[in-house]
């Protein structure tokens, strides 16, 4: 678990993904600085090269940087979209193992999630720049964020769901973006390395077809990663066309093939591409999953 931040403590913006907008990304800096936190943007971070944020070397010096720089305590990156596959191409695994600090985003960033986890780092699924921003001081995800910043990870409670599988698992949480991590198969940066030391899995995703998530859930059933699982967080699916295959939704797809599996499934839990709630997720940290008649319990536990 990488050391709690402190006031005063140095985080680096990045954006390993596509280009940011730099008004965004100075409301971003601003709201860390409320936090008592010192924002520096990374060189190339308000950069644009073909939709991107820069060339994918430039990118990956960014993090290079931001990972080696020992003023550096944590790291945000500015937004997602496409292109830190590229970056992960440029970054040897031991770069994460050696230098374990917070790395903070969700959709496309889902993919340096999954290295610092396959390294045996833990990382944080939350909002960027953009959304720290929008949400207010108070806010209760943003204060969730700022504990987890300080070392004080958080307990979740979801209200139940029809389509709910109910049981109790305890597991190492990875996850996020469906389509981001499916397409790190086979590499040395896929979390999914580490199916045989009991996971939970969460997943989320946005635009991307009922057909192609079924295609995605089974890939992972072929590779034998789902009969490993301990359990599965379904997060918001945002964005997606219904094909002509008689299910209501992207949830009751998802459940005809996932109630087969004799572990704990909560459905529509707040994290993923929603205006509402994305609930911060420590990756590669131990958590209890409780899923009952009642709702969902999510513990988080602190590494020995």
């Amino acid at each position: 678990m990488p050391v709690p931040l402190k006031t005063g403590d140095t985080i680096a913006v990045i954006s390993p993904s596509s280009v940011p907008d730099s008004a965004t990304v100075a409301k971003g800096c601003a709201t860390l600085r409320s936090w008592g936190y010192v924002p520096v943007v990374g060189a190339h971070a308000l950069n644009s090269y073909h939709g991107f944020a820069g060339t994918a070397d430039e990118r990956a010096a960014d993090l290079l940087w931001a990972l080696r720089e020992t003023s550096v305590k944590a790291i945000i990156c500015s937004r997602g979209g496409d292109g830190a596959v590229q970056v992960l191409q440029r970054i040897p695994l031991k770069e994460f193992r050696d230098h374990p600090k917070w790395v903070m985003g969700f959709s496309d960033v889902t993919a340096l999630h999954s290295a610092e986890v396959a390294a045996g780092v833990m990382s944080i699924h939350s909002s960027m720049c953009d959304g720290i921003a929008m949400r207010g001081e108070r806010d209760s995800v943003n204060m969730i964020l700022r504990k987890l910043l300080q070392g004080e990870l958080p307990t979740y409670q979801a209200p139940a769901h029809p389509l709910n599988q109910q049981g109790e698992a305890t597991g190492i949480l990875v996850g996020g973006n469906f389509s981001v991590f499916c397409g790190l198969a086979g590499s040395e940066y896929d979390f999914l390395n580490r199916a045989d030391e009991g996971l939970i899995l969460f997943i989320e995703d946005t635009d991307e077809s009922m057909t192609k998530v079924d295609r995605m859930l089974h890939q992972l059933e072929i590779r034998g990663v789902l009969s490993k699982l301990n359990g599965i967080i379904v997060g918001h699916f945002s964005k997606y066309k219904s094909p002509e295959n008689g299910f209501a939704d992207m949830y009751e797809m998802l459940h005809e093939y996932l109630q087969h599996y004799h572990i704990p499934v909560c459905y529509d839990f707040p994290v993923g591409h929603h205006s509402g709630k994305n609930y911060p997720m420590v990756e590669g940290c131990r958590i209890n999953l409780k899923v009952g008649q009642d709702g969902t319990l999510i513990q988080f536990v602190h590494p020995e």
